[in-house]
Formats: C-alpha cells, structure tokens, sequence
C-alpha cells in the first residue's frame, strides 16, 4: 500500500539555521532517504521551495482564482514529502516515526494513503 509522508515544519532560512544546522539537517534527511530505500520501501522523495513561492488556485462561484502564497497561514508548512509503499498503516506510522521532521516542531508528519497513482501515464488504484 502506498503512503505519502507529508512533512511540516517551521520554515527557516540557510542563514535563520546557520552552516552547522543547515548540514545536520540535510544529513539527517539524507540518511533517512538512504535508510528507507535500503528497506525497498521508498518510491519518491521531494524537498519543496519554501511556501512563499507557493501558488494556490481556488475555484469560486465558477471562476478560478490564483492566489500567490500558500493556502494555509500557519508557522509550521509542508517542506517535503516521502512516497513510500508499505504493507499497512501501521508500518507506513513507524517510517514515519523516523522522519527527522519530527525533531522540527508542533507541525509533525500526516501519513495520508494514497488512493490512485499514476506510472507512465497507466492509473492504477492503491491497495
């Protein structure tokens, strides 16, 4: 079954963190990706742009609005996510116990099931 680790946490700058933070924390990432790929359980991963580049679409009365910044305003956003492909909820809560996001804050990690995806252009549903 595939799970998306959606990890939230305070945005900080390079330079909010400092060098030292910064690479503790792109290492303990990095190990985190290394770890749950040699498990066979990692799918995809992506590091996002801070939530300030985010553009978010409404619909309204039949008009689309574009909106610049993200839709929720709240100190924790999602910086990242993890695909991985698990066999319960239970297992996909114990990768997701390890996420070094969860050292970061209040935002934690949502794992949420996916319920379609998509290889190649081929939809196939999860479960």
């Amino acid at each position: 079954m595939r799970y998306t680790l959606l990890l939230h946490y305070p945005e900080m700058t390079a330079d909010d963190l400092g060098p030292e933070a910064l690479a503790e924390g792109q290492e303990a990432f990095a190990a985190y990706a290394a770890t749950l790929h040699s498990a066979g359980v990692l799918l995809g991963a992506e590091v996002l742009q801070p939530s300030s580049s985010t553009t978010t679409l409404r619909a309204d009365g039949g008009t689309v609005q574009v909106q610049d910044g993200p839709f929720a305003d709240t100190k924790d956003q999602l910086g990242g996510t993890f695909v991985i492909d698990v066999p319960d909820l239970d297992t996909a809560i114990e990768w997701a116990k390890q996420a070094p996001s969860m050292d970061y804050g209040a935002g934690g990690v949502e794992v949420r099931p996916g319920a379609v995806h998509t290889v190649d252009g081929v939809w196939t549903a999860n479960g």
